[in-house]
């Protein structure tokens, strides 16, 4: 340029509005949470056509669940590598194609097989997805932008139940697998066009043995509250399961908070609002998770019901949590992150502790009541916990709050299942029964409220002016 040309100063180009690209990336957040709930509706169909037991096909739930929480700690630095809208696009991909291998499925091997893949692309889909996003918005722009993630995710849950419960009865149980694959075709055009991609970076190396034994630690786990007490495998090994999760999840803890880049960073839980959620959000997590659950076995196999009046009925939890949506904002600012975490926590606990009463005999309207404030409830938790997790963690910690936090929204939905399965199983032996009966699903609900009322307690370690500035829209995240 010479001296007499006018200097130029680049422009940036124009960023979609935000609200746009949340609703886009939560195409992903659709297909996963639809999956979750027509599997859930599907499984006793399931479990007539692979011969298996239905407790035992909640495998079918907590092998995608666990593949999902394993590769989600590589999540944050797979995208500064290679780019997060890459890696989003192949991750839909990946998770598109893993469906359609379990619509083929031809027994438990091949479903438990495909659905790992399934949580390997779920793994990177909804935490990458979730980090296009927060490195485009303002602390202002936190709780709009996290409703218009969460509100189209929530049409999955909403149509999930029935959705499922027509297309098991009308067509099969693996039609519940194949609707994902049109969602994730106009989910990757959709990203394609629209979202701007976010540069890559070349971060420290990954932390390989952090991963390692994160990874080993949160498949113990699960494998011991699988087979803990259910007579699966001889009880050394589930005995030695038990012993391995605690001495491997001991071993990760002081990993990570000993290594620069950990694959979960530990550290970030020195922010009083990144901790509660994630602590108390995770055991909140456990006795919800166990819901979705519980509630289609309950209908079906304790009332008769047929798989698609179980999935009108139990939809109504998914269309009180929709329907909550536009009011959170409302109840956050009224009563603060701090009261709504704790006393919704109750509330919800109740609601969960209530379903145990189910019997014939109640009327449908009755139990679509109750499921549908249970929705209304844990949609105020969950909105105020996402909410509240980033709202204080800097920008150059995004990626690592990123995976923490997606490991603790993911790990307690299996753990709710394998508790939930393991009591019904418990509870059938200790009553001496053949078989599962309405008793043993009352018990399932009773140790989900349990779990779910210890929320309240934990959220109380908040400082009363916590989350201020969201839901008023003033101040700007920090730097």
């Amino acid at each position: 340029m010479t001296a007499e040309s006018p200097s130029i100063t680049p422009v940036e180009p124009k960023l979609p509005d935000p609200r746009l690209m949340a609703a886009i990336v939560a195409s992903a957040l659709f297909m996963q949470n639809l999956d979750g709930t027509v599997v859930a509706t599907a499984l006793p169909a399931m479990s007539r056509s692979l011969g298996e037991d239905p407790l035992v096909m909640g495998v079918a739930i907590t092998s995608y669940l666990v593949a999902l929480t394993v590769f989600i700690p590589l999540s944050g630095w797979v995208a500064d590598r290679f780019g997060a809208k890459q890696v989003f696009l192949v991750a839909i991909g990946t998770f598109t194609l893993a469906s359609a291998l379990c619509g083929m499925a031809g027994g438990l091997a091949e479903m438990v097989a495909a659905r790992v893949l399934q949580g390997l692309g779920g793994a990177m889909m909804v935490p990458v997805g979730r980090l296009l996003l927060l490195r485009r918005v303002r602390r202002e722009e936190l709780l709009s932008v996290t409703t218009w993630l969460t509100m189209p995710a929530l049409i999955g849950p909403l149509l999930g139940p029935p959705l499922g419960g027509l297309l098991t009865d009308l067509i099969s149980w693996r039609a519940v697998f194949w609707i994902n694959v049109p969602v994730g075709m106009i989910g990757m055009v959709l990203v394609w066009r629209i979202i701007p991609p976010l540069p890559a970076s070349l971060p420290p190396p990954p932390d390989i043995r952090g991963l390692a034994l994160t990874g080993a630690a949160l498949a113990c786990t699960m494998f011991a509250f699988e087979t803990l007490g259910r007579g699966l495998v001889p009880a050394h090994l589930a005995e030695g399961g038990v012993l391995a999760a605690i001495v491997l999840t001991v071993w990760a803890i002081r990993h990570c908070l000993k290594t620069p880049h950990p694959a979960l960073d530990f550290r970030l839980l020195a922010i009083p609002s990144f901790r509660v959620p994630n602590i108390a959000g995770t055991v909140f997590r456990v006795g919800a998770g166990a819901t979705p659950f519980l509630i289609p076995l309950t209908l079906q196999l304790g009332f008769g019901a047929s798989a698609a009046e179980s999935g009108l009925i139990s939809f109504a939890s998914a269309l009180g949590a929709f329907a909550m949506k536009p009011m959170a904002k409302f109840a956050l600012r009224r009563f603060g992150f701090r009261n709504v975490l704790i006393w919704n926590a109750v509330l919800a606990a109740l609601c969960i502790a209530l379903c145990g009463a189910f019997r014939p005999g109640w009327p449908m309207a009755a139990i679509f009541t109750v499921l549908l404030i249970s929705g209304l409830c844990r949609s105020l938790q969950f909105t105020a916990m996402n909410t509240l997790a980033y709202a204080d963690v800097p920008q150059e910690k995004l990626s690592a709050a990123t995976s923490l936090y997606s490991t603790a929204q993911q790990l307690p939905q299996a753990l709710g299942v394998a508790v939930a399965s393991a009591v019904l199983q418990i509870s059938v032996a200790l009553a001496g029964r053949e078989g599962v009966a309405l008793p043993d699903f009352t018990a399932g609900f009773l140790v989900a409220a349990a779990l779910a009322m210890v929320a309240g307690p934990l959220a109380a370690g908040l400082p009363r002016d916590a989350g201020e500035g969201i839901v008023s829209g003033g101040g700007a995240r920090k730097r």
